[in-house]
């Protein structure tokens, strides 16, 4: 089995304020500095094989925090960033909530394309396929990758089937850890916005399998 870890960066002034999407120079602020590095302490016991991250800065320097102290080289994926948001990239939320593609964006997604940008469509497809070229370059090892909030929550919505235009009902927290683990039966959702412990991603003494649907406490 393989696994993800999808992790979206950390703080930036740009969080609940404006739409920083692909726009360069946004850096992590002071506690996106400190989520950065109790992110990589967290994970301390989780063996990554590698680590892929989105090139823009504020993906970078979380991907860095977890990378360096394992010495393992930080491999930059321009198809994993985040969505293209066209001429809403740079703008204040609260000007792009009153316009009139806001609906649309919320509840029909599938149908809805961004100015001069992309459909959600098309960026949940794009990363999806990275993800799958990833993968493959890594049978039997956990990976973690670092991105951003609405390019996990479309590969989220892909893998465990929910429809696209309902993504927006999920949420992923800065510096959070959602895992998928991909098993004969397909993926699984192991860990989801995670910003806990993490032990249930840190090996353990082989247990007997269960059979799949059977209930446990």
């Amino acid at each position: 089995m393989s696994t993800l870890l999808l992790i979206r960066h950390g703080a930036n002034d740009w969080v609940h304020g404006r739409l920083a999407g692909r726009l360069r120079g946004v850096h992590l602020n002071d506690a996106g500095r400190a989520q950065a590095a109790a992110l990589a302490e967290r994970l301390t016991a989780v063996p990554l094989a590698a680590i892929y991250a989105s090139p823009l800065e504020r993906t970078v320097e979380t991907a860095t925090a977890i990378a360096g102290p394992r010495g393992l080289t930080l491999q930059l994926v321009p198809g994993i960033q985040e969505v293209d948001y066209g001429e809403w990239q740079g703008a204040e939320l609260s000007r792009l909530a009153r316009h009139e593609l806001w609906p649309g964006v919320q509840h029909y997604p599938s149908g809805t394309r961004f100015p001069g940008g992309e459909t959600l469509g098309e960026a949940q497809q794009r990363m999806v396929q990275h993800l799958e070229a990833i993968r493959a370059r890594h049978p039997r090892e956990t990976i973690a990758v670092v991105s951003h909030a609405d390019i996990i929550k479309l590969a989220v919505a892909y893998y465990i089937g929910m429809h696209l235009d309902l993504f927006q009902r999920l949420e992923i927290a800065t510096c959070s850890v959602t895992a998928l683990r991909f098993t004969a039966h397909g993926p699984r959702l192991v860990a989801y916005n995670d910003t806990g412990s993490l032990a249930q991603l840190i090996p353990t003494e082989a247990a007997p399998a269960v059979p799949q649907g059977t209930p446990s406490s």
